[in-house]
């Protein structure tokens, strides 16, 4: 057995708990530190891992040794390695999953198993010279054209024993590849004055490229072939002849596009310093938790600004966290005209080489405040000063597969790890940060007046029960809506219509037997899309060309309705020919640059009315806007979720402070068929205090969150009897512990397993259970002791259990 002079624990990006042991060669000891990749054995195979730090064996094994450190320098600071335990241990996950979940993708080299045929397995197959069954013959006919993926014949349904079959005669060949590790950083040639004595007789050409290199200490070869065309072929001369030195060096591909003019902090009203003044007073003085409630136009973005400013004076850096990628390009323009070439971004929106260069800087200490959506949240970051989350109310902080963290409650836990302050924003705080701030675990800060005094929107409800009856686009569009439309655009002003509902219909029915068209792999009705031609499946994507016949009785009319934004905007086209009318939603903005070309439009006034969903709601801030349509408030209310009135309260309140937000006043329309729910009457008013007051109430009779805590069990399958079956068992042996165990007893109750409210999305049908008490270790724990009982249901080969700890969505 070979003896290691110093082991590491690794993590390996695979879906196994806890790290493993490796030796380390004495050649590659210096080299591997935490932070870095390594190659390492895992079984058969190679795998990516990550350094922890060093360990000592445990004994009672082989130690298998790293085979290759693949990083010159670590991609995260040491500093992170308790927090990416942290979240490990928190949502059960497996650590080196959540270390490649946080690092940029494509970075990662792996196995790729594939089978290839040998030359005497084509000759015997070509020949013919035995009887091969249909199975064989296929897959020695797909072998025949080229070397195949283990898992692609494993999905065309090929046995595992018959693939042994074939190699155990010599026909085919099993190979481990090494793949992977396709983003790299960008590198350029660069070039530079030599030490050579130019000759006399040198070229024009010659003497322009060493007069640019003389009027800087290094500059790009594309860059002086923008100017001496023939530059690459001479600088190979010339580096022959001692007068230029050619290199290559790393540049940073530009996700930013145009360049953004220089700002000046702008004076701070007595609310606003005064928030500045009690955040400055605690930093870098410990962990310390606020919450900023600021009136929706209150100026908390010039808060961060100035807050962002204080702790980069103090050598800190700063983490910004943004709900949506549509609010980085504004959050990011204002940051750069503050702090220039200081700011990095981090999102989903920009490619793997922009992502690794972005995360590059970051790492390089070139950049003190980094910029992003939920996944900025694992920025390397090192010895944080201060960390804010705008919007902290947002739902889209909840991640949806995978890793399923919410990036608002791990950036507390980030900061509270680096002892850095975290400032929680919003105009519609949440729930639950709310009762954090009651309880006494945050701090609250608040900013009660909008900038300048101006004030909030004015807003009428219209009951959309009166005017059941009217057709056509008066009745989405009302007479109270359209008159302010009205005024509203003969004023030169803009006006921003909310339907959270994309698509043009959404209900089409068969007008001979009342059938609604259904999507064929989820329990959910299409929807249709006019420009697109199309009836398409939100959940899954599935779609059929429209017209279609309907599925129960053949060729008969669809009748179209409901409505989305596509008819929205269509309306509004016909009711206000000469407005100039754009839709954001997630049709309209799928495309790189998309979302960022809406909203220039609509700051440089090229936009008359902005139709979109509620990505239109949050944060943005443009003075023209003066009339806001809420087209039916009443959608989120419908969701089997005792968050609904939540959701529902903070998207109207959210939605209201678009309008008003410049000189001239502002006014929104909203209409509901439920004007008396308390969620719309406290948006209404404005009145977050009285929505708080009902809503904790209802929580504490319910004991839902954040009275109490929550672990979801999501079981799905492709076999609905398979399924049943799992979710069955898997409650089985939950009561059976809770019947065991009188901790468990005390401190849980389980709700299901039932079937999920829509029973089957993506072809595979759902079952759900809940595990909910007042702590949440007990509740792990308990979710912990049922996975170590039943290994066996939680690796069904046909049905996925997934745990949720803290979800944010029920249905």
């Amino acid at each position: 057995m070979t003896i290691y002079s110093s082991h590491i624990a690794v993590a390996v990006a695979l879906p196994v708990e806890g790290s493993y042991t490796y030796g380390v060669p004495d050649a590659l000891a210096p080299l591997a530190t935490p932070g870095k990749r390594v190659l390492v054995p895992f079984g058969r195979r190679r795998v990516t891992g990550y350094v922890l730090g060093e360990t000592v064996p445990s004994g009672g094994y082989a130690v298998k040794r790293i085979l290759d450190v693949l990083d010159p320098v670590p991609l995260f600071p040491p500093e992170m390695i308790p927090f990416f335990k942290w979240v490990a241990d928190y949502y059960m996950h497996p650590l080196g999953e959540v270390i490649q979940c946080a690092l940029p993708g494509g970075l990662n080299v792996y196995d790729r198993l594939t089978v290839s045929a040998t030359p005497g397995g084509l000759t015997v197959f070509e020949a013919g010279g035995r009887d091969l069954t249909p199975l064989e013959r296929e897959v020695m006919t797909r072998l025949k054209s080229g070397p195949c993926r283990l898992k692609d014949l494993r999905e065309r349904r090929v046995p595992a024993a018959l693939v042994q079959t074939l190699e155990d005669r010599g026909w085919l060949v099993r190979e481990a590849v090494l793949q992977g590790g396709v983003a790299r950083p960008r590198m350029e040639r660069f070039a530079a004055r030599g030490d050579g004595t130019p000759p006399a007789s040198l070229s024009r050409a010659r003497r322009d490229i060493l007069a640019l290199l003389e009027s800087c200490e290094e500059m790009s070869i594309s860059d002086i072939k923008a100017q001496v065309p023939t530059a690459p072929r001479l600088v190979r001369a010339m580096v022959e002849q001692g007068l230029v030195r050619v290199y290559e060096k790393q540049v940073y591909r530009d996700p930013f596009g145009e360049p953004i003019p220089p700002d000046t902090p702008r004076t701070l009203n007595p609310e606003q310093a005064g928030v500045v003044a009690e955040v400055d007073a605690v930093t870098g003085k410990g962990f310390c938790p606020f919450l900023l409630a600021g009136v929706t136009g209150s100026g908390k973005t010039e808060v961060y600004l100035h807050l962002a400013r204080k702790v980069m004076e103090k050598g800190l850096p700063v983490l910004v966290l943004v709900p949506e990628i549509a609010l980085i390009s504004q959050m990011e323009r204002r940051f750069r005209a503050r702090f220039g070439e200081a700011v990095a971004v981090l999102h989903s929106g920009l490619s793997a080489g922009e992502r690794l260069d972005q995360w590059q800087r970051i790492l390089n200490r070139e950049a003190a405040v980094v910029i992003g959506a939920r996944s900025a949240v694992f920025a390397p970051l090192d010895h944080i000063g201060l960390v804010i989350v705008d919007e902290e109310h947002d739902t889209s902080y909840k991640q949806g597969a995978d890793l399923l963290y919410n990036a608002r409650d791990i950036a507390v836990v980030r900061a509270k790890l680096s002892d850095a302050v975290v400032i929680l924003g919003s105009a519609t705080p949440s729930v639950h940060t709310c009762y954090n701030v009651r309880t006494g675990k945050f701090r609250e800060l608040r900013i009660r007046r909008r900038v300048a005094s101006r004030p909030l929107p004015e807003i009428t409800v219209v009951d959309l029960k009166k005017v059941a009856d009217t057709r056509g686009a008066r009745r989405f569009i009302t007479p109270p809506l359209h008159a302010a439309m009205t005024a509203a655009l003969e004023r030169k002003e803009q006006v921003l219509l909310f339907l959270n509902r994309r698509g043009f219909a959404s209900f089409p029915v068969c007008a001979a037997c009342g059938e609604a068209l259904r999507c064929v792999h989820c329990d959910i009705t299409l929807t249709y899309h006019r420009l697109a031609g199309v009836y398409r499946c939100h959940y899954c994507g599935y779609t059929r060309k429209a017209p279609c016949d309907c599925p129960a009785c053949g060729p008969a009319p669809i009748k179209l309705l409901g409505m989305g934004t596509e008819k929205v905007e269509a309306a509004v086209k016909a009711l206000f020919p000469d407005a100039r009318v754009a839709r954001m939603d997630r049709d309209t903005t799928t495309r790189k640059g998309s979302v960022v070309r809406i909203l220039k439009s609509l700051r440089k006034g090229a936009v008359d009315v902005l139709v979109g969903t509620q990505m239109v709601a949050k944060g943005h801030d443009f003075p023209n806007i003066t009339v806001v349509g809420v087209i039916c408030a009443d959608l989120s209310l419908s969701f089997p979720d005792f968050r609904a009135g939540e959701r529902t309260f903070q998207l109207l309140a959210q939605v209201a402070g678009r309008a008003g937000r410049g000189d001239a006043p502002g006014r929104m329309i909203l209409q509901t068929f439920t004007p008396d729910h308390f969620s719309i009457v406290a948006a209404t008013r404005q009145d977050y205090e009285a929505f708080y007051k009902v809503e904790i109430g209802f929580r504490r009779a319910l004991g839902y969150p954040p009275v109490s805590r929550i672990i979801q069990l999501r079981i799905s399958g492709v076999d609905p009897e398979a399924t049943r079956e799992t979710a069955e068992a898997l409650g089985s042996v939950c009561r059976e512990l809770l019947q065991q165990e009188a901790v468990y007893r005390k401190w849980v109750t389980l709700l299901g397993p039932v079937e999920a409210s829509i029973q089957k999305i993506a072809g595979r049908y759902r079952w759900q259970m809940l595990v909910k008490g007042l702590r949440i270790g007990p509740l792990r724990r308990f979710v912990r002791a049922v996975s170590s009982a039943a290994p066996n249901l939680f690796r069904h080969p046909g049905v996925r259990v997934v745990i949720d700890v803290d979800p944010y969505f029920l249905s």
